[in-house]
């Protein structure tokens, strides 16, 4: 009897002794007995959900009996895919999906009506779905960082579109569909393959910001200084050799920008044919007129 008992304790003590690492904090919440109800967050705009780093390879099936859910944060994690089951949580407004191994997005995410900001940033997708373009309602789309070299022609349903990031990917042109999205205020295409610039830019009146540094473009096409809300122009690290005469006429464009954050013209580590290094080293006023002197000559 006596040794059986330490036996029963020596067991115990190896039980405790061997005790795992901590669980994730939403795998925590289910088994001590609580509802995934606690795990929402109700602010003042959003009910919310953050299960970032986490380590997760898969989502939790809990969260699709979520539906009241606006706001989901599921970025850095090792999800290497996202379910059908997305298209329940109809509610959504922000989603980020950012940083995971996602090689596609299901149809489904067209069911999210709701939705208006979409993060899908550093993952490894290579195409969109289609179904993207029933998100009527998408306001920021960044899909940075990813294999992705066309865009579905349906893109240009998205009419609501203010900011859209597409750098870091496989693009060798600008998709057409771009060009319908009138309401796009924001475009970075940089670190792409892109060869040129179409001339249907000047369709994107109301863009602030265009950034296509880092790609392979060697001419800016006139039509680009027709968009004269323009008040960031980053061109850095292309092949540019020329600048069109008509680019005088982005007036809101403060300065020649050598900050990636500061507005302006971004137009270094080109190579500009002489006598444009010169000029542009005197600053904006002097290449702007030496522009338009050059083209009422």
């Amino acid at each position: 009897m006596g040794t059986e008992h330490s036996k029963n304790e020596g067991r115990r003590s190896m039980v405790f002794l061997r005790k795992g690492p901590k669980l994730p904090a939403w795998e925590d919440a289910l088994l001590s007995g609580k509802e995934p109800k606690s795990l929402l967050k109700r602010g003042l705009r959003y009910v919310s959900l953050s299960l970032i780093m986490k380590g997760m390879t898969s989502t939790p099936d809990f969260l699709w009996g979520l539906p009241e859910v606006q706001k989901l944060n599921l970025s850095r994690n090792q999800l290497v895919v996202i379910p059908p089951s997305l298209g329940k949580l109809d509610r959504l407004v922000v989603l980020n999906l950012g940083g995971n191994c996602l090689k596609c997005l299901p149809k489904e995410i067209g069911l999210l009506r709701n939705l208006k900001v979409l993060f899908v940033n550093m993952n490894c997708l290579t195409e969109v779905p289609a179904e993207l373009s029933l998100c009527r309602k998408l306001e920021v789309l960044s899909l940075s960082h990813n294999y992705i070299s066309q865009l579905p022609l349906s893109f240009t349903d998205l009419t609501s579109l203010r900011k859209l990031n597409l750098s870091n990917n496989r693009f060798v042109q600008i998709p057409l569909c771009i060009f319908a999205l009138r309401s796009l205020d924001f475009l970075h295409l940089g670190s792409n393959r892109l060869e040129n610039i179409a001339e249907s830019v000047q369709y994107l009146v109301n863009l602030q910001i265009f950034i296509a540094e880092n790609n392979n473009i060697r001419t800016l096409p006139r039509s680009l200084c027709f968009i004269t809300a323009l008040e960031l122009l980053n061109v850095d690290y292309n092949a540019i050799q020329t600048l069109p005469d008509e680019l005088y006429l982005l007036r809101r464009l403060p300065r020649i920008a050598w900050n990636p954050m500061d507005k302006g013209l971004h137009i270094a580590h080109n190579p500009l044919s002489r006598p444009l290094p010169e000029v542009v080293e005197g600053g904006l006023d002097v290449l702007f007129n030496y522009l338009r002197e050059k083209k009422n000559n």
